[in-house]
């Protein structure tokens, strides 16, 4: 019989039994437990990327100058040795020039922009127009890093490939010239970034910081409910790591610009302190924040993060190799889209406005500190080496830098897969039959010809809709082997080709 006691005697005591659905309720635990794990597994993430830049930015102003100033010596004494060999400088070596002398020539061209005049253009600005303007620098700012390291390849390779070839290129003053026109108005655009961030840490009421600082919390609005795949979760990874490393350069800028209004007084540091505090903890907030729920919302594991620690420390690994076939602040650029020298031009700039240096105790403090860089460079490079080498060794990826083996494809012909290798020079396949592009390229005879570079990001990044919905109705286990063979061939970083749907 139904009635209303029988109806509130059944609410009061009726049960359930959870264990019914024991792999819904485990799996919904061990979601809990991924995202409490994510904070651990992206800061260590974030802490090898950072010091990966810190190894890229450093190599800047210590080993460069010394590199440029022994191919110079070279190329100066090659006369007294005779013409042994065909090329005047090695390839490496004119890179290395031509870095030089685009940050000679960048810093010289920056003495004619006004930092003063900037800054007191920028703070008659309103509050709104200067969160406007802040939202289009950052954008600005990564469409500068997507194609600017595309014109220093451009321009190394114009200067160093074989001349025998058939000119297929505008030539090397062209591209010299559109480097130096790059490196010069990214430095600017930098340097507005941090005049703005410089107004906002001096306005009286905060407000502009705090504008700035909700930005980034509008940045998890914008990416956490997206589809992500781990190449594109990689990605932003390297993008964050970038990004970090970038804000700590420029409260270092806003730091000295406003100790030199103050006449170096200690206690003006402690009124900067809390607001650097700030904004650094915002930027981490956020970064756990949007990874936590990313790999909530896309069933990604936390130990996803350990792979992409262990192909960045392949990049480290694979560039101190004999054949290495690029530098390794060059890799740097291309994975993460951080390219130093706009970045080390604009810091030159303001140390040198901010300190005078004059008599011989400065000169000799100058040298000291110089030391020191060369002495926390290398010893930043020695102790990332051996990381590195841990890290590849854990992944398992140690024959692919000493056995890069090509084997045949299961299900397709040899000669079809052999074809595939000659047309991708640096390309083998591994034990799974997937492609990486990780392995360094085999030496040839110099009488075969090079071959150019086809990089499978581009592919992954331009795939029509149509192609990723026919790869993801394949099997689980083919879409795990893709995906980790995916991470090793992302080969630079382009936020404007970035595919989430």
């Amino acid at each position: 019989d139904l009635s209303l006691l029988r109806f509130i005697s059944a609410e009061l005591t009726r049960g359930y039994f959870l264990e019914h659905n024991e792999a819904k309720y485990t799996e919904r635990r061990e979601r809990v437990y991924t995202c409490m794990r994510i904070p651990k597994e992206l800061e260590k993430l974030m802490f090898f990327g950072i010091f990966l830049c810190l190894d890229a930015f450093l190599y800047v102003f210590t080993l460069l100058p010394l590199r440029v100033f022994l191919a110079m010596f070279r190329f100066i004494t090659l006369p007294c040795y005779g013409l042994r060999d065909r090329r005047l400088l090695q390839p490496a070596q004119v890179c290395d020039i031509l870095k030089g002398v685009i940050l000679v020539i960048c810093y010289f061209m920056m003495h004619y922009v006004d930092y003063s005049m900037m800054y007191h253009l920028i703070r008659g600005q309103s509050v709104i127009k200067l969160y406007i303007i802040y939202n289009m620098l950052e954008v600005a700012d990564r469409l500068f890093s997507s194609f600017g390291q595309d014109i220093l390849d451009a321009l190394y390779w114009t200067a160093t490939e074989p001349k025998e070839r058939k000119r297929a290129h505008i030539g090397v003053i062209p591209h010299f010239f559109m480097a130096v026109l790059y490196v010069f108005l990214h430095a600017i655009l930098i340097m507005v970034q941090a005049t703005t961030l410089n107004v906002a840490f001096n306005s009286h009421n905060k407000s502009l910081l705090t504008i700035m600082m909700s930005n980034n919390f509008v940045e998890i609005k914008g990416s956490v409910f997206k589809k992500f795949e781990k190449n594109n979760l990689f990605q932003m990874s390297n993008s964050d790591i970038k990004e970090r490393f970038t804000n700590y350069v420029l409260l270092l800028i806003v730091c000295l610009r406003n100790m030199e209004q103050f006449s170096w007084n200690p206690d003006h540091l402690w009124v900067l302190f809390p607001d650097v505090c700030m904004v650094v903890a915002s930027e981490i907030a956020v970064d756990i924040v949007k990874h936590a729920f990313i790999t909530k919302f896309n069933d990604i594991t936390a130990d996803v993060y350990s792979e992409y620690r262990a192909s960045l420390a392949f990049d480290l690994v694979s560039s101190r190799q004999k054949n290495a076939y690029t530098d390794y602040s060059d890799s740097v650029s291309r994975r993460m889209g951080f390219i130093p020298l706009p970045l080390a031009v604009l810091l030159i700039r303001v140390v040198t406005s901010s300190i005078k240096v004059q008599g011989v105790l400065a000169y000799v403090c100058v040298v000291l500190f110089y030391c020191g860089l060369i002495s926390l460079k290398v010893l930043n490079s020695i102790v990332l080496l051996g990381k590195s080498c841990q890290y590849v060794k854990e992944a398992k990826m140690e024959e692919k830098l000493f056995n890069p083996v090509l084997t045949a494809t299961p299900g397709k012909p040899a000669g079809k897969q052999q074809s595939m290798f000659k047309s991708t020079q640096g390309i083998s396949t591994d034990e799974n039959g997937s492609t990486s592009v990780t392995n360094q390229p085999v030496h040839q005879k110099e009488n075969t010809p090079s071959l150019l570079v086809t990089s499978s990001s581009d592919q992954f990044l331009t795939t029509p809709d149509g192609e990723e919905k026919d790869i993801s109705q394949d099997s689980s286990e083919l879409k795990h082997r893709s995906s980790k063979k995916d991470l090793l061939e992302i080969d630079r970083f382009t936020i404007c080709g970035n595919r989430i749907d």
